[in-house]
């Protein structure tokens, strides 16, 4: 996969697999393309060059021969359904309670009925913590509190992956841990995630795989003992043990 922006080069050749149920945590400094990648795999932003599948499925793209034609709008957005992204900055509808932000796409964009659909909502709610809060307004609830609702809108999308940006930077310290619980709950569950992240104990404790990232290449990938431990690339233990401090 390659990515330019202007005369930027974003990305330089990302070679990558996240197997079925596992846990994928990309690591990197700021500006190594990771956030990127991951808006280039649900085709948020076009690849220059290279192909992203899921499941088999090319996203973005139908292939006739050698040639590649990109799909409707349409036809995109129900790809889309099927690969969850939690943001940084939770990106809740302001008007809409926790209960309805779950609700609106399965309803709206999978014509999923609405009596299953709430009662799976409310499942989900109380699988992340807020079993209480379902007609609390994003306003009325933390930032810890408005990540677990939107991690639970991806997972009423039943996807067959959920991609996670930075899923506790625009949190205060004392709320990561509650999200991270949230993360650690479902990657036990197979539930197959790409996650961005700067915290190194979760990519311990939770991945099957870490990549490092920088200057829009993948510099080094294996699993947390490999990479976390035993890092073989000058560039990895600098940010390490930068991070690390």
């Amino acid at each position: 996969m390659h990515k330019t922006f202007g005369t930027t080069e974003v990305l330089r050749g990302i070679d990558l697999t996240a197997a079925a149920g596992t846990v994928t945590v990309v690591l990197g400094p700021s500006g190594s393309g990771k956030s990127t990648l991951l808006r280039c795999i649900n085709h948020l932003e076009k690849v220059d060059s290279g192909l992203v599948r899921v499941d088999g499925e090319l996203i973005g793209y139908r292939q006739s021969g050698t040639r590649l034609h990109e799909l409707s709008e349409r036809q995109i957005l129900k790809q889309r359904a099927g690969i969850g992204f939690v943001f940084q900055n939770f990106n809740l509808f302001p008007h809409l309670t926790a209960l309805e932000n779950i609700t609106e796409a399965p309803i709206s964009a999978q014509g999923k009925p609405k009596r299953l659909v709430y009662d799976r909502a409310h499942e989900l709610l109380t699988r992340v913590g807020l079993g209480d809060r379902a007609h609390a307004y994003p306003r009325q609830l933390s930032g810890g509190q408005q990540q677990r609702v939107a991690i639970a809108r991806a997972l009423a999308l039943d996807p067959k992956l959920i991609l996670f940006d930075e899923p506790t930077s625009a949190l205060d310290p004392e709320l990561v841990g509650e999200v991270l619980d949230v993360l650690r709950d479902l990657a036990a569950t197979g539930v197959t995630m790409i996650v961005v992240t700067h915290e190194i104990g979760f990519a311990r404790e939770a991945a099957d795989t870490v990549v490092f990232m920088d200057s829009g290449r993948i510099v080094e990938q294996g699993t947390p003992a490999e990479v976390l431990d035993n890092p073989q690339h000058e560039r990895t233990r600098a940010f390490l043990s930068a991070v690390l401090v």
